[in-house]
């Protein structure tokens, strides 16, 4: 393995591989803490170690790469690092999955990949060019917005985005599925739960897979004719690629459902009078005791009406950002939230509380079949003074 270079000349990689190699086949797993000292040279180190886990990721996937391409040594035997342990073993049967058994499955989960997030991006692509006004023709900016258009700060708009990743069955590969797990929101997290849990993800393999709900489009499509207005420029990112330093260059306006917020969902439910509960349908409303529960997963397929619901919020950051949300519980909340905040004059209570600071409000959002029928102001409150809506 060292003599073919596919590790390197040099480098942290060959030394993890060299340090693993020492302590022989049939030693215990090694600590992350050990390997921490003795390859990176961090004396000090968290039990979890982020370092140490995407190195040994990465001699892992090496190592299949090798035996891919090469074949097994001797007598079928091959070198493996073994999901959820950091030591070398010197196994006689190829391990499951091996890349090579994965590799048509995952080109075609990639390829479906490729289709599917081409065809949400052309959507938004065809939704947001019609919504961009002409020359003279930028719509009013109601009292949510304006705050935005005084403001010298470039403005940034985030889509909520979930990462997905590709399930390979190693009797099956044709069989491969994506998996949206929301434990799993990136591809190091997707290392961690493999190291935590291998006998649930062990079979997982990262497909370079964000989606976005088709929803964000609708809302995308009212929100940014209003901030590009008069030539101003807008940025677009995805909410998992927001880092927290931006805060301190952009206002921030969020477009997408609660399950999507990621960095943006703290710091806008902390100081929040409303909590999430047991899962992202559920807002639960500190004031009242109410819980809102939206009904739409359990409904969406049939003809009957049911309940969704809209959030929107305007606040300002520690450091002078001005964060504005409008999000769905589900695509029929953000489809029916969306053309509300965007409207030339707020309705009522909602332009009350959006007149004086910092805010927030929630909309019942009736639904049938994804159409966001009516809506009803259900709390519209300056963040941490309630007033009841009509």
């Amino acid at each position: 393995m060292r003599q073919s270079g596919a590790l390197g000349e040099s480098g942290r990689l060959l030394e993890l591989f060299d340090f693993l190699a020492a302590r022989g086949a049939d030693t215990p797993s090694a600590s992350q803490g050990e390997i921490a000292e003795a390859v990176f040279g961090q004396a000090e180190t968290s039990v979890d170690d982020a370092t140490v886990r995407v190195y040994v990721h990465r001699l892992r996937k090496r190592l299949e790469e090798f035996y891919a391409a090469h074949g097994e040594g001797a007598h079928g035997t091959r070198l493996t690092l073994p999901a959820g342990t950091y030591a070398l073993r010197l196994a006689r049967e190829a391990p499951e999955p091996a890349r090579v058994k994965s590799a048509a499955p995952r080109g075609r989960i990639g390829t479906l990949a490729l289709v599917v997030g081409a065809a949400l991006a052309l959507a938004a692509t065809f939704l947001l060019g019609r919504a961009l006004p002409g020359p003279g023709q930028a719509p009013p900016a109601n009292a949510l917005w304006q705050p935005f258009l005084d403001s010298p700060r470039p403005k940034l708009v985030v889509v909520g985005d979930y990462y997905m990743f590709g399930e390979i069955d190693p009797v099956r590969p044709e069989e491969g599925r994506l998996i949206r797990d929301f434990r799993v929101n990136s591809p190091s997290d997707l290392i961690q739960m493999q190291d935590l849990e291998p006998g649930r993800y062990g079979a997982a393999e990262d497909v370079g897979l964000n989606y976005l709900p088709f929803s964000a489009a609708y809302g995308l499509q009212q929100v940014v004719p209003i901030l590009a207005r008069d030539g101003r420029e807008v940025r677009v990112v995805a909410a998992s690629e927001l880092e927290p330093d931006m805060l301190n260059r952009f206002d921030v306006v969020y477009v997408g459902l609660l399950s999507g917020m990621a960095l943006l969902e703290d710091m806008t439910f902390r100081p929040s009078g409303f909590a999430l509960g047991e899962s992202y349908d559920e807002l639960r409303d500190a004031a009242s005791g109410r819980t809102f529960t939206s009904e739409e997963a359990r409904n969406l397929a049939s003809p009957v009406y049911y309940k969704d619901y809209g959030y929107v919020a305007r606040f300002r950051t520690p450091g002078g950002a001005l964060v504005a949300i409008v999000a769905g519980m589900r695509d029929t909340g953000l489809r029916g939230i969306a053309p509300i905040a965007a409207q030339a004059t707020l309705p009522g209570s909602l332009a009350d509380a959006a007149g004086e600071g910092d805010f927030e409000a929630l909309y019942q959002i009736t639904g049938q079949q994804g159409a966001d029928l009516s809506e009803r102001l259900l709390i519209a409150r300056q963040r941490g003074r309630a007033q009841e809506g009509g």
